[in-house]
């Protein structure tokens, strides 16, 4: 018997040194092959310069095409034994083809965080108001993704607030879901090798400008919080890095005020 067969069916190519959500996925294909699973991943995304380069790392790369019976025929000849969807969207394209050509293959949906969740507090912001949970509830995309959670054997939840928020507000059963955050592999010989916190200075933001939270958070920076630490320390200086900024925050770069935009970084 050979090993286990894993399907992952990707958004986008992962980006492990651009987004979150490569990381997250970077992670999840490393675990599995350290596992010794035969991995094999599936996108329509075209592939970007800054995409991982999977058959390096000896996992199999499958280009597939949205609403064509092509990803059946696909599905036939790999026959696998779990198929994982990289959000709600990607199972709601290819979920109900898995189930209803490989019936017996186990489906698994990694949220990554709750996209619904995110636009509720999206609108909160653009609102000017606290954000409330009654937000969520009402939002169509609260009842996609939930539909997503229930069609799926288990879904991998990031944040343990998110756990509580689907277990205690939602009632979604705890059988069918995994609390799995980012985790480190880093050596702690190396963290004890840095600088101590007195010989450190500064600030630095990390954030990917396609992910609008991370916008949102650095226009706050700049217009509310930023100020008042400079007020209180006028030679302190902030770095900002990541990958896809917009142009909107490239002009907030102010080296007089301490506030560098830096951009994406290996």
């Amino acid at each position: 018997m050979g090993n286990q067969r894993l399907l992952i069916l990707g958004h986008t190519w992962p980006e492990p040194n651009a987004t979150a959500a490569g990381v997250r996925m970077m992670q999840l294909l490393n675990f599995f092959k350290e596992s010794n699973w035969d991995l094999t991943f599936a996108c329509a995304s075209v592939k970007s310069d800054k995409a991982a380069d999977l058959p390096s790392l000896g996992i199999n790369f499958q280009s597939i095409q949205l609403n064509d019976n092509s990803f059946d025929d696909f599905l036939r000849k790999l026959q696998p034994d779990v198929v994982l969807f990289d959000r709600y969207i990607t199972e709601e394209q290819f979920g109900w083809r898995v189930a209803e050509t490989l019936p017996s293959c186990i489906r698994v949906l990694d949220t990554e965080d709750l996209h619904s969740l995110r636009i509720a507090r999206e609108q909160a912001v653009k609102n000017n108001r606290a954000f409330n949970l009654k937000d969520w509830f009402g939002l169509d995309q609260t009842k996609r993704e939930l539909a997503s959670i229930y069609r799926s054997d288990l879904s991998l939840i990031i944040s343990s607030y998110e756990m509580q928020l689907l277990e205690q507000e939602l009632g979604v059963p705890s059988a069918i879901l995994l609390y799995l955050p980012f985790w480190s592999d880093t050596d702690q010989k190396s963290i004890r090798g840095n600088p101590g916190y007195s010989a450190r200075e500064g600030f630095i933001f990390i954030g990917n400008g396609r992910h609008k939270p991370n916008i949102d958070a650095i226009q706050y920076l700049n217009s509310t919080i930023w100020p008042i630490i400079r007020k209180l320390n006028p030679d302190v200086q902030l770095e900002i890095y990541g990958a896809y900024l917009p142009d909107n925050i490239r002009t907030l770069h102010n080296p007089g005020q301490g506030f560098h935009i830096r951009g994406y970084v290996e």
